[in-house]
């Protein structure tokens, strides 16, 4: 049957699916992006908080971000190598299955985040020495890293109990916790870095308490938001969650009752269904997708270490500035990263549900919504760029640079959506090397590259001028990626 306008009634039904789809893509991105917008505006004003206290303390945080950056990668790898599995099960409709994930997902995750915590402890002191760190900032640094190692089990654990959570569907649990942890970290470091002050707000003059610990205070505060927001999450997933509470009417069973002697009650006995046991299956699943992650970040971490290098000899204020417009831009990139995290969700689901043209249209339309909202956000970081860092410090120089840089930065943001929610979707596919591979031959092939030639003769201009162009590589790579669909070969569950 052939309606007005000449649509046939399979066209019409197409439309209307796609409308749906791009619903459901909408209304698990919305939590999402809302958590990773919290975070950002968290980063900023705790680098505002830092920022105000000179040059010399954001320098140093700013000198360890690439090795913060690698630390909690790695935490996310072993997160998504069971949160992939549990979104595969559940969208084929196997609970049960998806809660055996989740049991070693917790045991491995939490062993595997206390190791990762030794090894930072014990590079800590060496670490701001072996990146090149000015000797004025390298203590302060070598504390900052010290405290982010001490806090990894607890960011692990987050990382896992939150993925578990976002793969059963369940976006706004973690999302809202994500965004308290936001709130906690300005106040605990509100209190930790500054000292005892009077502040003034409309007319009225209040002390505030502070312990004045500078940088190393900043750590500590976001340590115990940390620690804080990951026994929340782990009793949401644990407690709470309707697929996979380990806990609850869904795990548990009642013993018939028994005959007991005259003049006492009979009894029930609760008896756990559900076992904590490792599965070998499970284990080697998660290794093969969490390993090309993990060595994703490891490898890119060194060149973000190599680019650190490249700019730690063009000064205290190129580094300062470095640091904080990574952090700026950031604002534009989490809404992608938010998208990324729903198509992960859905694809899963859908691959596990046996319906890959279903994974497929739902990657398409996430990826389309990423690009969109990132051309967006890119756009009014251009314009927005003085006002931000207005914000983030009060040093001119500083100020300038970071300006000058991040305007580079903007150009690249549509691509860097395609990169990001790919990425996304990808994995909730269980396509975790070639997009590993993919960033490792960009990052070095490009980026490196290109930076260590334009850093003599450009300063920090020509390594963002690298890193734009990297990422615009980059996206390019993946959309042949993902337009090409053997992705959807991938189920692994």
């Amino acid at each position: 049957m052939i309606y007005r306008g000449g649509r046939s009634k399979t066209a019409l039904a197409m439309k209307k699916e796609t409308k749906e789809y791009l619903r459901q893509v909408i209304q698990l991105s919305i939590p999402a992006v809302l958590a990773q917008i919290s975070s950002i505006i968290m980063q900023y004003i705790d680098a505002a908080m830092v920022g105000s206290l000179g040059a010399t303390a954001t320098a140093a945080i700013g000198l360890v971000s690439s090795t913060t950056w690698l630390f909690g990668g790695l935490c996310v790898s072993a997160a998504t190598g069971f949160s992939v599995q549990v979104a595969q099960r559940i969208g084929g409709e196997r609970d049960k299955e998806a809660r055996d994930v989740l049991r070693q997902a917790i045991m491995c995750t939490l062993l595997f985040g206390a190791i990762v915590s030794a090894v930072g402890i014990g590079i800590s002191s060496q670490l701001p020495v072996w990146l090149g760190g000015a000797e004025e900032i390298r203590r302060d640094a070598s504390r900052y890293f010290l405290i982010y190692a001490c806090a990894l089990p607890a960011a692990q654990m987050r990382h896992t109990a939150g993925s578990a959570l976002q793969c059963s569907g369940d976006m706004k649990v973690p999302s809202r916790l994500n965004i308290m942890m936001c709130g906690l970290d300005v106040i605990f470091n509100s209190l930790l870095i500054f000292p005892t002050r009077q502040v003034s707000l409309f007319g009225i003059s209040a002390t505030v308490i502070g312990a004045g610990m500078g940088v190393t205070g900043a750590a500590l505060g976001t340590a115990l938001a940390e620690a804080v927001t990951a026994v929340l999450m782990l009793y949401a997933v644990c407690f709470r969650s309707e697929k996979l509470r380990l806990a609850g009417s869904s795990c548990w069973r009642k013993r018939s009752r028994r005959m007991r002697p005259q003049g006492e009650l009979s009894a029930t006995v609760p008896v756990m269904e559900e076992k904590f046991q490792l599965q070998p299956k499970c284990l080697r699943t998660a290794l093969r997708l969490a390993l090309p992650m993990a060595f994703e970040h490891t490898i890119m971490c060194g060149a973000h270490i190599a680019e650190t290098r490249i700019v730690a000899p063009l000064g205290t204020v190129a580094v300062a500035a470095n640091s904080l417009a990574v952090t700026a831009e950031s604002l534009c990139y989490m809404p992608g990263s938010g998208i990324g995290t729903a198509a992960t969700t859905l694809v899963g689901q859908s691959i596990g549900a046996g319906k890959p043209e279903r994974a497929k249209r739902y990657a398409n339309l996430a990826v389309i919504l990423g690009a969109a909202v990132m051309t967006c956000t890119g756009g009014l970081m251009f314009l927005g760029a003085p006002l931000m860092f207005s914000m983030l410090t009060p040093d001119a120089a500083i100020r300038e640079l970071g300006v000058r840089v991040l305007r580079i930065e903007a150009f690249a943001e549509p691509l860097f959506a395609v990169s990001i929610v790919t990425t996304g979707a990808l994995r909730g596919a269980g396509d975790t090397l070639i997009p590993s591979m993919i960033n490792l031959a960009s990052m070095w092939g490009v980026r490196i590259t290109v930076a260590s030639l334009l850093a003599p003769r450009l300063g920090l201009a020509g390594v963002w001028i690298a890193m734009c162009g990297e990422l615009c590589v980059r996206g390019l790579m993946f959309l042949v990626r993902l337009l090409r669909g053997k992705w959807l070969e991938k189920k692994i569950a």
